[in-house]
């Protein structure tokens, strides 16, 4: 009969198999012993490396490793991080036994399948027996397996777990794991070298998160130092989760919470800063030696930032009122290991109440936005009557506008110009405006709320403000423009301006809309003149400016000034003189 033995030449011999559950074999261990011997080796846990365990939900999976008889006591340790939902894990022990074993060499497969075939045998009579049989079935263990198989440890959860043990005789190791909800998986890590560096990062002797500043919208957190940043600082950094959801026991849970969630997440958090191709979903920023990823999923934003080995970081750009999760791991950039702090959790400041400002009817006010902050500006108007007009002029830039009557919201849009808002409701409303600049540098808008449509503030305006240009009218040293007028007598003032061709763009965007001729130097001044249409078909004016250079490009601007005097400017127009004529 063909026989072969297993030789344990070191330390630890750690050969781990997915388990099958099986009755004890009657006749030759020939067949049983192929199997193991041809275990993929894929499955085999090396010492001081990290395993992925997969469990398809009420179904066990078993592992076992042994550790050799040695003089001196054998520490060893076992690491389990849960990556979804609680599981149940348990390592057991089956002792060696010369009465058993005899004196020859330790047969690897007989000692795997006779505890798996014992632990099975007192699983089935558990389940098979009633509570009224509890103490039969605890002699029937105790007659079975009095001096063989032990229990020395058990856990349920979905925290990360390491037991301790020390051995200093030949034994048999099984780890079971079980989950009980749903198809999930871990990560199981084993090891018997305590003395040389950690695959995981240590936290240390207080890993608690804590909250030293809230604002409206920043949160600044601070935690101890990492043992592993002192010792490896240029292999290790900080990495900081927020959501607001919940806190995560593991960097593992939290990749898997962010994949189900449907979006695609960067391997291993992209922790080691490594390139990645980022989803639709995702937002990449990296700044001052900083990444931050933001994955945008159904119950708001998931952010994760790695700040290198700083122990202190202010959350940016928070919503107020709002209560939000904070994880920190300390990761080995070698292995992609990591250790969990423990997480916290802050409620965001409410956002002040902006404050109002009463409009007062046929007044105008000059309001600045700040841009930068993103700031609102409110304004609070009681009608003296039934009907009203409200009149903005955007000076620069684009502002949102909205209007809202006794809490309903009448009218929201972007403005850059001119608009006007008639409205009717009933004597007394309030109406509540609020204003905030589009763009990320500073706006200005000017308002106006008037129930005496008899006497507008601002001029009567056309229907566009836009400046048209002939390009067949165009030639060397002058240009033909033209603008629509109003049914009221008004002055019309054309100005000009020279300017350069990589000008052109800075000299629109930054006009002022809002000022008047008198800000305009003299010689750029080419006339004024009056006219107005009854027929609004024909309130259509045109003007030829001569004198111009050839092949330059002018800035040309056109101020109406009403009977209240206030002055409106058009849309500027760039146009260019022909080179050659």
């Amino acid at each position: 009969m063909f026989r072969f033995w297993i030789y344990l030449p070191f330390h630890l011999l750690v050969a781990m198999c997915l388990c099958h559950s099986v009755k004890v074999p009657t006749s030759s261990q020939h067949s049983f012993k192929s199997d193991l011997f041809n275990c993929n080796h894929s499955l085999i846990l090396a010492d001081g490396k990290e395993t992925t365990v997969h469990l398809l939900k009420d179904i066990p999976k078993r592992y076992c490793f042994i550790l050799e008889e040695v003089r001196a006591p054998a520490p060893f340790t076992v690491t389990v991080t849960p990556c979804d939902v609680p599981i149940e894990w348990s390592i057991l022990v089956h002792k060696a036994s010369t009465n058993f074993l005899g004196k020859a060499a330790p047969d690897l497969l007989g000692w795997y399948f006779l505890f798996s075939a014992l632990h099975d045998n007192v699983q089935q009579q558990e389940e098979s027996r009633g509570e009224s049989d509890y103490d039969t079935l605890e002699a029937t263990k105790s007659q079975k397996i009095p001096k063989l198989v032990s229990m020395i440890f058990n856990y349920k959860g979905n925290s990360v777990e390491t037991y301790m043990g020390m051995s200093s005789y030949s034994a048999f190791y099984m780890l079971e794991f079980l989950s009980i909800e749903r198809d999930t998986h871990t990560t199981v890590y084993l090891t018997t070298d305590t003395t040389s560096g950690h695959l995981y990062p240590e936290l240390p002797m207080d890993p608690r998160i804590d909250v030293i500043g809230i604002g409206h919208a920043t949160v600044t957190l601070v935690w101890k130092h990492s043992p592993s940043v002192l010792q490896h600082k240029e292999n290790i950094q900080y990495c900081l989760l927020v959501n607001e959801k919940h806190n995560y026991k593991s960097l593992c849970a939290a990749e898997t919470a962010i994949r189900s969630s449907g979006m695609k997440s960067p391997p291993a958090l992209a922790l080691s800063l490594f390139p990645y191709l980022l989803d639709h979903q995702q937002v990449m920023i990296l700044s001052n030696s900083e990444l931050s990823i933001i994955n945008r999923v159904s119950n708001g934003e998931v952010r994760q930032i790695c700040m290198g080995t700083k122990n202190t970081y202010t959350v940016p750009n928070l919503r107020p009122s709002t209560q939000y999760y904070f994880d920190v791991f300390v990761v080995n950039l070698l292995t992609n290991a990591s250790a969990a702090y423990t997480g916290t959790f802050a409620r965001t400041l409410e956002e002040p109440e902006p404050k109002v400002i009463e409009l007062k009817d046929g007044k105008v006010i000059h309001l600045i936005l700040d841009g930068k902050k993103q700031k609102f500006y409110s304004l609070q108007y009681q009608a003296k009557q039934k009907k009203i007009q409200f009149t903005f002029q955007s000076c620069s830039g684009q502002v949102w506008v909205q209007i809202a009557r006794n809490g309903k919201v009448l009218a929201s849009e972007n403005i850059a110009g001119f608009r006007h808002f008639s409205l009717k409701g009933k004597l007394l409303d309030t109406y509540l405006v609020q204003l905030r600049s589009m763009d990320h540098i500073n706006s200005s808008v000017k308002v106006q709320v008037s129930s005496h449509f008899h006497k507008p503030f601002f001029p009567l305006l056309p229907e566009s403000l836009k400046i048209k240009s002939f390009s067949k009218l165009r030639t060397c040293n002058s240009v033909t423009i033209a603008w629509l007028g109003t049914q009221e007598q008004s002055k019309y003032c054309v100005y000009k301006k020279r300017i350069k061709e990589d000008q052109v763009w800075m000299e629109v965007r930054s006009a002022d809309r809002c000022s008047g001729p008198k800000s305009r130097h003299k010689s750029e001044k080419v006339l004024c003149k009056y006219f107005y249409d009854i027929n609004l078909q024909r309130a259509v004016t045109t003007q030829t400016i001569k004198g111009l250079e050839a092949g330059t490009p002018y800035l040309f601007d056109v101020y109406l000034t009403g009977p209240s005097g206030i002055p409106v400017r058009y849309h500027s127009k760039v146009v260019k003189t022909r080179k050659k004529c």
